[in-house]
């Protein structure tokens, strides 16, 4: 004789949230064959007949209506599914060949390191999420080698958190190779659903060079626009520097170590104007001026956006940027602690010194392959005569 089945009593108020469950077109199909089958449970309907009425096994009858018995509206939620934990040997495996990078290739990707290991390509994905592994990703960084860095680093740092008193700090910098480019297509406008669309052809119509001063309290710029990037056009700058700051402030200006900055005459005329006093970043650190950032706003919201059909098109355009850009100047505001950024590059440098002898270690160790001989044409000639 056959165990009797119960039959699961729902209230009204469950069968009125399961009802509306199966009426509703949101739901999934999932959520809605649970509902069907505890409603059709509660009215005494055996096992074999739901699930004849349903066309599901008698198995999926039996799981959902002694849960909904047991734990009510929320034993009908499906239950986490326990997932394998990769053994440690598994994920130091695919840590370490990651890390090294494959034969032949810049990266990794789940997929051919999962077969080089013979692994599957979900197992490595997940392995790389949980150790926060992102080969596809890659950014640009060179610690200063500059051996007086600290010092021009605090110097330079000094001005932005205490300037000196009735000092006027302008971060300067040249933008060189301003291009003028003219699209050969006309670009589709952005629209509803329609990406704006630029095509990857273009007609070069020359360059020019934004010379540039951020007042860095105030936010406003002083700019030129030039042909070249010569010391002459430097030395134009700085003079316009000198006319257009008032003349009972002493200028600080900030500059990286370009050539330029640095060439005879601009320091025999910077001399002779004692109110203008130059402070170079260290070597390699041009992060440390702001008016770099303010470049990179311009590149991306201006010059490479737009299509220019003359060199003048693109100075006019750049002159209205700068115009409109000092009308709501924006300053750019030093809140990193020095002590912390030089923790960084401390701890960049030891990485990247023993990352250096780890590479020079294996090219050492990694057989060199002799280049075949050089062929010679009149012998080659002869090949396959008699």
């Amino acid at each position: 004789m056959a165990r009797p089945t119960s039959v699961p009593e729902i209230v009204a108020e469950e069968k009125l949230i399961l009802e509306r469950r199966v009426r509703a077109p949101t739901t999934s199909q999932h959520d809605g064959m649970q509902a069907r089958i505890v409603l059709l449970r509660a009215e005494g309907r055996t096992l074999q007949d739901v699930a004849q009425r349903l066309q599901v096994s008698v198995p999926s009858v039996c799981d959902w209506s002694p849960r909904l018995e047991r734990e009510g509206r929320v034993g009908l939620r499906d239950r986490p599914r326990p997932q394998a934990t990769p053994a440690a040997a598994k994920v130091q495996r695919v840590i370490e060949t990651a890390s090294q990078g494959p034969p032949g290739r810049a990266r990794w990707t789940t997929r051919t390191l999962a077969a080089h290991l013979g692994l599957l390509h979900g197992s490595v994905a997940r392995i790389w999420r949980s150790q926060k592994l992102k080969p596809h990703l890659k950014r640009t960084c060179k610690p200063a080698s500059d051996p007086q860095f600290e010092g021009k680093f605090w110097g330079v740092i000094g001005l932005y958190l205490d300037p000196p008193e009735k000092s006027l700090v302008l971060c300067c910098n040249e933008k060189t190779q301003c291009q003028a480019l003219e699209r050969t297509q006309t670009s589709l406008p952005l629209g509803n659903g329609q990406i704006r669309t630029d095509t990857h052809e273009y007609i070069r119509h020359g360059t020019i060079t934004l010379f540039a001063a951020l007042n860095y309290l105030g936010g406003k710029l002083i700019y030129r626009i030039e042909r070249k990037h010569t010391h002459v056009e430097w030395l134009c700058f700085v003079k316009q520097l000198e006319r257009e700051t008032p003349k009972d402030l002493e200028v600080q200006l900030i500059a990286d170590n370009y050539a330029t900055h640095k060439q005879a005459k601009v320091e025999a005329w910077q001399a002779r104007h004692r109110r203008s006093h130059m402070h170079f970043t260290p070597t390699s650190s041009s992060w440390m001026n702001p008016v770099e950032r303010f470049f990179a706003e311009i590149t991306e919201e201006c010059a490479r956006a737009g299509g220019f059909r003359s060199v003048p098109e693109l100075a006019r355009a750049i002159t209205a940027y700068m115009a409109a850009r000092n009308e709501e100047p924006k300053p750019y505001c030093c809140k990193a602690d020095g002590a912390k950024i030089l923790g960084k590059i401390h701890r960049a440098r030891e990485a990247l010194s023993g990352a250096a002898q780890k590479q020079e270690y294996v090219r050492h160790r990694t057989p060199v392959r002799p280049m075949p001989p050089r062929c010679n044409p009149d012998q080659d000639a002869t090949l396959g005569t008699d």
